[in-house]
Formats: C-alpha cells, structure tokens, sequence
C-alpha cells in the first residue's frame, strides 16, 4: 500500500510547490487575500482537469483490462479528487471569511449617450 501511494509523492511535490510560487509572487504583487484567490481558482481549474485525465485513463485502462495502468491511474485520480475537495474547502472558508469576493465589480455602460441619440 505504502508503495503504491509513494508513486503519487511527485504530483503531490509538484503542486505544493507551484502554490508556493503563485502565491508567493501574486502576495508581493498585490494582496495576501488576492493571493488565496488566485490560488484558489487556479487550482480549482488545474484539479479538475487532472481528475477528468486521470478518471479517462483510468476508464480506458480498465476497459483494456490493463491492471498495473488502472493501479497507477487510479491512484493520482484518488490525489488529484482528494486535491479538489481540499480546494473547494479551502474556498468555502475563505468566502466565508471574506463575504466581499462574491460580489466582483463589474465593467459599466452608458445607456443613452451619444451614439445611440444619432440615427
């Protein structure tokens, strides 16, 4: 069991260490808080497409009847969904510590000026 979930270790490096980076350089850019909502969204996105790849090719390993793939597979499936739930966690607390990112300012038009009087 220990070996099978060793193999996962590198996805498991490889993403804490890309939010480290995100985070690091979008805090000194502008905010901690801006920096959890960048992270938050970019691993929403990136979780869930490696658990759609990953659910695929486990779907096809086990329709090849291919065992040791399906093995493999299913374990960074299992990393990657299990990453998903901690994100969308993570996202749940920090809105509801921070009720004023729901509400995004958005971009305004002028209804009635110029253009629209001259026909």
């Amino acid at each position: 069991m220990i070996a099978r979930l060793s193999r996962i270790v590198p996805l498991l490096v490889v993403l804490a260490v890309l939010a480290l980076v995100v985070y690091l350089v979008v805090m000194y850019r502008s905010s901690p808080a801006r920096a959890k909502e960048v992270l938050i969204k970019m691993f929403t996105v990136l979780t869930s497409a490696l658990s759609a790849f990953f659910g695929l090719a486990s779907l096809y390993a086990w329709f090849e009847g291919n065992m040791a793939v399906l093995d493999l597979t299913a374990g960074f499936l299992a990393a990657s969904l299990l990453s998903l739930g901690i994100t969308l966690a993570c996202r749940a607390v920090f809105l509801r510590h921070n009720p004023a990112y729901r509400k995004k300012p958005m971009k305004s038009r002028r209804l009635g000026g110029r253009s629209s009087r001259r026909k």
